[in-house]
């Protein structure tokens, strides 16, 4: 039954139906009072159905059947039995009915931004993620709008713009129909298509299912991220348990490849977390002694992953590594997610719910190929995921705002797929003779050299440039004893060759390891200030 009608025949508002009391099956058995010898009259005379002050059909009726399932007391027929006449079958109980719909629910509000009393039309044949979506907007408190396939185009832009939805949910046979009639509808912003295949424009409920660190209540996840970073709230505490996920924690005071190495071997760990940096420790070992039976999945944020680490990591273990990209203020931007073509080395494409742009200084898109600032639109509809302010600093969370931005502080570029790629922060950006080279390319072109373990790239004073280029490099043990001076022309001949000829560090430091944080990430601006304070 759609929300709206459940409001008219309970007489509550909408705004109080995130609320529910404990006592739905009570109220159940006195509206329908059905195992009785009484008869009609005396039925009707006693019938005084009680209306809570708050209701929810899906946590006061769907969510207490969970509880009798378990009692096993009761029948054990399933929620739902689904058949499709070719021998397939789905059969959910209350509780799988319970797990899949808070997830298509969070489908709603975290993916599509909906929130208590927006309107969703859902255009969907008798397939169970017809009931999931029903039950997902009783959880969020949107209204469902159904419609049938029949529905011609003109049918369709009807009912958009006198609902003014937000979102419409559907599959192959009807999404044409909704793509000619997207224009005209100006409140339509998310469109969902329930399909094992992908249609441009239209994000895939699928995959919404499991997105970016892919978890199901059936895995178990070990994120790296340390402590007092805000990594490790989402990725440690929120996503997984919203998952109903298990969360895997190791000590480990610091980060050592080898507790890493037998951690995965020894337990069913299956969805794997952690910095760029701890892959490029990871990969310069032999995994071939190490056996991963459970580990399906790998994902990597906090910093730039270069390509190579990338494609050793697949050649040892076979798995892809699924880039991410956040802030603190932000949670993830853009990500390489789940069914998503991988190309090494960028951030991959903007999170649904995130209209995410390249940008001038004036606040104007650029096109592909055009670099820029990384920022999200704030106007004139905010995300729900993005911080509200900074605390006690108006200033400064002004100054994040450029016209109908927010402004990340990072420096990238957008090409003609649509796939975001860092360049580097705008105050690590290089402006060198009017060239403004960013590190994180230059640091990539070092680390493919075989004598190269990591780098590190920051600006260093000139008097003529003004700034220059500068690395500082973690040799291999094979190479550690050449000749410094012979060892550097060799390098920055190699970035001369992988790069553009201006972009090589006029400068090298050859060093025994570079500053890093507790969680692995590079101390990049310990390296910056320590060259600029220099005499």
């Amino acid at each position: 039954m759609a929300l709206a009608a459940v409001q008219f025949l309970l007489k509550i508002p909408s705004a109080m139906f995130l609320r529910a009391p404990q006592r739905s099956l009570q109220l159940c058995s006195r509206c329908y009072p059905v195992h009785t010898s009484l008869s009609y009259e005396a039925i009707k005379q006693q019938y005084r159905p009680e209306v809570p002050e708050y209701f929810n059909f899906a946590r006061d009726v769907l969510d207490r059947w969970i509880d009798v399932e378990k009692d096993g007391k009761k029948s054990k027929n399933p929620a739902l039995w689904w058949v499709d006449g070719a021998g397939e079958e789905v059969k959910w109980s209350f509780e799988e009915l319970g797990v899949l719909s808070r997830k298509a629910a969070n489908v709603l509000s975290d993916a599509c931004s909906l929130q208590l009393g927006d309107r969703v039309i859902l255009i969907l044949p008798r397939i169970p993620e017809w009931w999931l979506v029903n039950v997902a907007c009783m959880r969020t408190g949107t209204v469902l709008i159904p419609g049938t396939q029949q529905l011609t185009a003109k049918d369709i832009l009807h009912r958009l713009q006198k609902s003014k939805a937000k979102c419409i949910i559907t599959d192959d046979s009807v999404a044409p129909a909704v793509d000619s009639v997207e224009a005209e509808c100006q409140s339509l912003n998310f469109k969902l298509l329930v399909s094992e295949g992908h249609r441009e424009g239209w994000l895939n409920f699928k995959d919404l299912l499991k997105y970016w660190l892919d978890l199901t209540s059936s895995d178990i996840f070990w994120n790296t991220s340390d402590t007092g970073w805000a990594k490790s709230a989402w990725s440690s505490v929120f996503s997984p348990w919203i998952q109903g996920a298990c969360v895997f924690v190791h000590k480990m005071p610091h980060f050592n490849p080898s507790i890493v190495f037998e951690s995965l071997s020894r337990f069913p760990i299956t969805v794997f977390c952690s910095p760029p940096t701890a892959y490029r420790m990871l990969v310069q070992h032999k995994l071939s002694s190490y056996t991963f039976k459970s580990l399906r999945h790998c994902v990597s944020a906090g910093e730039p992953i270069n390509p190579d680490v990338i494609e050793e990591w697949k050649t040892q273990t076979g798995l892809d590594i699924h880039e991410g990209y956040g802030q603190t203020e932000t949670v993830l931007i853009c990500g390489n997610f789940k069914g998503m073509k991988i190309k090494p080395g960028s951030m991959g494409k903007p999170s649904p719910g995130y209209d995410v742009k390249i940008i001038d200084e004036n606040g104007n898109i650029l096109p592909p190929g055009k670099e820029g600032d990384i920022a999200i639109r704030v106007k004139p509809t905010r995300s729900l995921f993005l911080f509200t302010h900074y605390a006690d600093d108006p200033q400064k969370t002004e100054a994040t705002i450029r016209g109908d931005f927010y402004v990340t502080g990072d420096r990238g570029i957008m090409d003609e797929d649509g796939y975001f790629w860092f360049v580097g922060r705008a105050d690590d950006v290089i402006n060198s003779a009017g060239y403004r080279i960013g590190p994180f390319e230059v640091e990539s072109a070092l680390v493919e050299h075989p004598a190269v373990v990591e780098s590190a790239v920051v600006s260093s004073p000139d008097p003529i440039r003004g700034e220059v280029v500068k690395a500082f490099v973690v040799l291999t043990s094979d190479y550690a004893s050449h000749d410094p001076e012979k060892m550097m022309k060799e390098l920055q001949d190699h970035v001369k060759k992988v790069t553009a000829p201006y972009k090589y560090p006029r400068k090298m430091e050859f060093v025994q390891q570079l500053p890093k944080t507790i969680s692995g990430k590079i101390r990049r601006n310990e390296l910056r200030q320590k060259e600029w304070r220099k005499d």
